[in-house]
């Protein structure tokens, strides 16, 4: 008996190969239970979840994961839990993911530059000549940054307690950025494109400007010096107090906007090199050498961003730092 049902038709087959590049790129730019190598190649991470119906804590990968649990995806893959009146809930998930294997990563290699720095220093004397090589390019970032960015922002008085805080900050960043644009383990998470990353730093930075901000600082805040009518109004106070938490608020979205649209256009246009080879030969090599031009731009633009981004932050906190000891300005 011959079939009623129509056949699939070359229009059909190349809609399902179509490269669906938003979906691709999202997935990318998520943090993930597992590290993509290539292909069909990952290495699992652990992931640690406790249930809310239970209490009990389960150590498992995302391919052995208990009955009740499942990955939603439209919360970008993250773990939920089915309850037994069927409604879906967050478990409390301590998971290594992507993003921390990314971070202990960045840690490692901050401690190998660091320790192997130091360890020149402990075996030259202050009369030797200064260092050259990669010893003598971290020793000019360092300097750099504390010199130039740090020490003139908030003030020879006030600013070697707050050094340590932003050197770490820059070199954290730096490094991170530099890491994420590698497209192979172990480089390749959109860690600084994550806001809860970029939260933390920010937050970071609000603690150290309002916990050690001097009384002027705070005067300035309260009681400005304005005419006496504004006083009579606080609108000037309610204004300055609102300016405490947009400070780090823009600190949080420059680097999350500015890092994730950069991964997100190399992304794109990495899959746009794959989309090519299905439009035909003519269009797809067209369309193939714009893609590749584009994407060692893009790269080339990012390596520069990476630098920028690190130094941005740094700089603005430390500008806010100097901006809560007011001596400084009145010197």
């Amino acid at each position: 008996m011959m079939s009623l049902l129509p056949l699939p038709t070359l229009a059909d087959e190349q809609k399902e190969e179509t490269i669906n590049i938003p979906e691709i790129v999202l997935e990318h730019l998520s943090d993930t239970y597992e590290w993509h190598i290539v292909g069909n190649v990952s290495i699992p991470l652990p992931i640690i979840i406790r249930s809310s119906q239970t209490g009990n804590w389960h150590f498992c990968t995302e391919h052995s994961l208990p009955g009740d649990f499942f990955f939603n995806e439209e919360a970008h893959g993250k773990i939920y839990e089915r309850m037994a009146d069927g409604t879906a809930v967050r478990p409390l998930d301590l998971s290594i993911t992507r993003n921390v294997v990314q971070i202990w990563i960045v840690v490692a290699v901050l401690l190998a530059i660091f320790l192997s720095c130091a360890r020149w220093y402990k075996k030259h004397d202050k009369t030797d000549k200064a260092p050259g090589g990669f010893v003598g390019a971290v020793e000019m970032l360092v300097m750099m940054i504390n010199d130039d960015v740090i020490k003139s922002s908030i003030g020879e008085k006030h600013y070697r307690p707050y050094a340590p805080y932003l050197l770490t900050v820059f070199f954290f960043i730096l490094v991170t950025n530099l890491l994420g644009l590698l497209p192979i383990f172990p480089g390749g998470s959109n860690v600084t494109g994550n806001i809860n990353i970029t939260f933390f730093l920010a937050f970071c930075t609000f603690l150290a400007i309002n916990l050690f901000g001097n009384k002027e600082y705070w005067k300035d805040i309260f009681w400005p010096d304005v005419p006496i009518f504004l006083k009579a109004i606080p609108l000037m106070p309610v204004i300055e107090l609102f300016s405490v938490f947009t400070k780090p608020f823009a600190l949080m979205v420059r680097l999350f906007a500015n890092m994730m649209a950069g991964h997100a256009m190399i992304l794109s246009f990495t899959c746009v090199i794959f989309l090519g080879w299905t439009l035909g030969p003519k269009l797809g090599t067209g369309l193939n050498i714009f893609s590749a031009i584009m994407l060692l731009f893009f790269n080339a633009l990012e390596l520069l961003v990476a630098f920028v981004q690190a130094y941005v932050f740094t700089m603005l906190s430390a500008v806010f730092i100097g901006l809560a000891h007011k001596e400084h300005e009145e010197e």
